[in-house]
């Protein structure tokens, strides 16, 4: 079984430095564009992919359905344990407006944000789940940057700490018990000439 993790793409909060967490931003333009790009490079691909799945937040669904629009593969019932992490009282807030409010130390501070260990236990919930249901298939996951960082870093640990960029590709296989990572973290697509690209 080979995942596909994909960030979703750009929106206005993520061109802004706004953290959305749970909060429903939709994508922009380029956030659009960057679905089409995905899409155009996965069906350029060897990799074949049966299902897409994605958290239901309208960012994450939208990306969904662009890259199954363009590669003919069937969107799944969204999963809500797919969700971005909860924030809290700092959804909304630029960098700059969270040291105003609360200081530089600000991340220490009990603020509504979800914690770690239910993200990553979520996370590894629904890989069990995805695994003893489609363990014959190959499957796109369209989720969000702290969500997917969680997960990786609870499959690996410190392997992995690059920022998952918007749109961004990582590959995982597993044929008995472990994950093992064949691409990540890549956004090579976002910056291909699309006229080469199939249609």
């Amino acid at each position: 079984m080979r995942i596909g993790l994909i960030r979703h793409g750009l929106t206005d909060w993520n061109a802004a430095g706004r953290i959305q967490g749970q909060t429903d931003i939709p994508l922009n333009a380029e956030g659009r564009e960057q679905a089409m790009r995905l899409g155009r490079r996965l069906l350029s691909e060897e990799y074949r992919w049966d299902h897409i799945i994605t958290s239901g937040l309208s960012r994450a669904q939208e990306t969904g359905e662009i890259i199954s629009g363009l590669l003919n593969v069937p969107l799944l019932e969204p999963d809500a344990r797919l969700k971005e992490r909860a924030f809290g009282q700092i959804e909304g807030l630029t960098s700059e407006e969270r040291v105003t409010r609360w200081g530089t130390a600000w991340e220490t501070l009990d603020l509504g944000q979800e914690q770690i260990a239910d993200i990553q236990t979520r996370a590894l919930s629904f890989l069990e789940d995805l695994w003893e249901a489609y363990q014959d298939n190959n499957v796109l996951i369209v989720s969000h940057g702290a969500f997917l960082a969680n997960l990786l870093s609870a499959l690996y640990k410190d392997r992995y700490t690059e920022r998952i960029g918007n749109l961004s590709l990582t590959i995982l296989e597993k044929e008995r018990e472990d994950w093992s990572p064949l691409l990540y973290n890549c956004t090579r697509h976002l910056t291909l000439d699309l006229a080469k690209q199939p249609e």
